[in-house]
């Protein structure tokens, strides 16, 4: 380890009751969140869904309506941003310009008027850990975005924060180099032990790195936990819709079977739902394809529709199949090696099977249904 985590050890961060209001606009409603230390923690939602605003009401930038911040069980909310020593990465990079790599990740610390000795030290250190030691000489606009980025970061990690926040830091960068540094920054926070808060609209970069994912909207927590936890049960139509892909659709249920355009689909869980009118969510993955090779004592046979492949597109180790039901257009997924060995092609008829348990049942309408 570079860096000893000890400088690193924080402590509890605790948000109760958060409130913020602009003017008649209610961007964070009602947040009560615990955020352990070491832990990597994503807020994830669409665009104003509040998740920035939170950020900054725990770095200082923004001042809630109402509601108490507390850090090491001590509230915080009329310290300055400056003394919470929480450090922040933003999309933006916000490097100077006129100084090189070393003297960005350097800055930080001559502000804290640090011995000039402690600062070639610990930079030194910083740039061996986001691996830029060959480019300390360069400036910025030498450097790719992938590294300017990891400067930015370098810098913020320089001071050795109490708590890390970033701000959909790597939204700006093309797709394989947001894959490089995703790894790089899921490093770092496991190698330093720094309690890290993250912002993100993108879910792939959510799943891919927290602890835990805090789902966002209308300025409101929907659902908190970890990443398989929100994938595999979704508490709500949007959290089913935003996070992955869902099949959604809507029947009316009779006894312990939805009725669906002439179809009567067995559904597991029916009798916990009261109403008449069911919205049923599936993922692609869990419909499953029936072919000759399909052990038909392991299926529901009410459960098997005859549809047409309308559109088949290849995404590599997978291929999704486009098909229609009442109205609705769905997809299944299936595995590439599959795809070939059936020689499926568009327009063609095909047998699919959606498992009684794979569904995942809601009161509430998504909003991709009219």
């Amino acid at each position: 380890m570079i860096l000893e985590q000890r400088y690193f050890m924080s402590q509890k961060l605790v948000l109760e009751n958060i409130n913020k209001n602009f003017g008649s606009l209610v961007a964070v409603k009602n947040v009560n969140l615990e955020i352990d230390p070491g832990e990597f923690l994503c807020f994830l939602g669409p665009s104003g869904c509040g998740k920035t605003t939170l950020l900054r009401i725990i770095t200082g930038f923004e001042q809630p309506s109402s509601g108490v911040l507390k850090y090491d069980d001590k509230v915080i909310n009329n310290i300055i941003p400056q003394k919470r020593d929480f450090g922040i990465v933003f999309q933006s990079y916000a490097l100077f310009p006129n100084m090189t790599v070393q003297q960005n990740v350097a800055f930080g610390l001559k502000m804290r008027k640090m011995p000039n000795k402690e600062i070639d030290g610990r930079v030194k250190e910083i740039l061996k850990l986001v691996g830029l030691t060959e480019w300390k000489t360069h400036y910025p606009a030498q450097l790719s975005g992938g590294q300017q980025q990891r400067v930015a970061l370098g810098r913020a990690i320089a001071i050795k924060p109490k708590v890390l926040l970033l701000d959909e830091p790597l939204s700006a960068l093309d797709a394989k180099i947001r894959v490089r540094l995703r790894t790089v920054i899921k490093r770092l926070q496991k190698e330093l032990g720094i309690t890290m808060i993250y912002v993100t609209h993108d879910q792939e970069e959510a799943l891919s790195m927290a602890d835990r994912v805090a789902i966002m909207k209308n300025g409101e927590i929907r659902q908190i936990g970890s990443p398989w936890d929100i994938y595999k049960a979704p508490e709500s139509s949007f959290v089913a819709g935003f996070v992955g892909t869902s099949n959604f659709i809507a029947g009316r249920k009779e006894g312990s079977s939805v009725k669906i355009d002439g179809y009567s689909f067995k559904i597991n869980g029916l009798e916990e739902i009261k109403q008449n009118t069911v919205y049923l969510a599936i993922r692609p993955e869990k419909i499953e394809l029936i072919s000759d090779q399909t052990n038909m004592q392991q299926v529901e046979k009410s459960n098997i529709v005859d549809v047409i492949a309308e559109v088949i597109t290849f995404l590599g180790a997978v291929v999704q199949i486009t098909f229609t039901i009442d109205g609705i257009e769905m997809n299944v997924d299936i595995t590439e090696n599959e795809f070939e060995r059936l020689e499926l092609r568009r327009g063609d008829k095909i047998k699919l099977h959606f498992p009684p348990d794979k569904f995942h049942l809601y009161t509430e309408k998504p909003g991709n249904l009219t």
